[in-house]
């Protein structure tokens, strides 16, 4: 059989939910492979299935523990070595995307180095959503489909109805993403201005734009701490906000965040299932819209060549 008539979906221990729910909506099932601990804490993933002449996709996100990108590299190198035609990897969350350049001396650009350590291990692809930066696309010396998930985001602001509506920026840098919301949906913009005390730490905020009387949304790519949103949150309805509302592709969602979004004047945050939520804690104010189906469609047009263009609202 020709290699571009095989393909088979592979995933690493920490995104088995999301890649049984793409590979289902793909049209297949998902491939089996299992991963072998030692009691010095190694590990060693392997397939129980040929994929000789297959193109490979292998779904893992890259979220701490550094464990969940260690599979990874080791699941592409088995894949290589076992005679894969291609092996692309689906990376719905990449980690380490915040040290994407030197701000300070002396320091790593961990991203350019995760890019570097997926290229030595052979990946002849990379598909990934919601860059920290879009510049990261560089780092690779293999085609990247950068999807945004503001495809999925667009048509549930819109079905939220609200009157008055206007997006946000919760800092300068994500200035340019809640440009080309306003745009698509015809809404003023806000712009939350904040200094840090150190990372991870908000100092003063303040809002440029209209606030009183408007129901906002907050615009990111990513909650970390959650210290941003719900100051920024809580800053606007002091100033008159009819709602405030927060809209972010990945639930980081470390150290006290799930607390502070519970305790917040946030009445909804809506996230992806590029990173499992915690079971654990009060989950009531987040709702999860899946990127499975969305996946899956860039997938067959990826692996059928056909064009992706239609997929990239911005």
């Amino acid at each position: 059989m020709h290699p571009k008539n095989q393909i088979k979906f592979f995933t690493g221990r920490a995104t088995r939910y999301l890649a049984e729910n793409i590979a289902f909506n793909f049209g297949v099932e998902l491939g089996k492979s299992n991963v072998i601990d030692f009691s010095d804490g190694e590990f060693q993933p392997s397939f129980n299935e040929s994929v000789r002449g297959c193109t490979v996709f292998i779904i893992q996100s890259t979220f701490p523990p550094v464990d969940n990108l260690f599979e990874l590299l080791l699941m592409v190198d088995a894949a290589k070595r076992a005679s894969a035609y291609k092996v692309v990897a689906v990376i719905p969350y990449f980690g380490w995307a915040r040290q994407d350049r030197k701000d300070r001396p002396r320091v790593s650009i961990g991203a350019k180095m995760v890019a570097n350590l997926l290229c030595a291990a052979g990946i002849d692809r990379v598909m990934t959503m919601d860059l920290h930066a879009d510049q990261i696309q560089g780092f690779f010396d293999v085609p990247v489909d950068h999807v945004y998930a503001s495809s999925l985001f667009l048509p549930y602001i819109k079905d939220l109805n609200l009157e008055n509506l206007s997006v946000a920026a919760p800092d300068m840098g994500g200035a340019k993403r809640t440009n080309a919301y306003s745009r698509v949906l015809g809404t003023p913009m806000i712009i939350c201005h904040k200094s840090r005390e150190k990372a991870n730490v908000i100092g003063e905020m303040t809002a440029i734009g209209d606030v009183e009387g408007r129901n906002v949304v907050i615009l990111d790519d990513m909650i970390d701490t959650a210290g941003t949103i719900t100051k920024a949150a809580d800053m606007m309805m002091e100033k008159g906000a009819l709602s405030v509302r927060a809209i972010a592709t990945h639930p980081v969602l470390s150290g006290t965040a799930y607390d502070r979004i519970a305790r917040s004047a946030l009445c909804e945050v809506a996230v992806t299932d590029t990173i499992p939520l915690r079971t654990d804690v009060d989950t009531s104010k987040i709702k999860v819209i899946s990127v499975a189906k969305l996946l899956a469609d860039i997938t067959n047009k990826v692996y059928n060549y056909e064009s992706i263009s239609s997929n990239f609202v911005m």
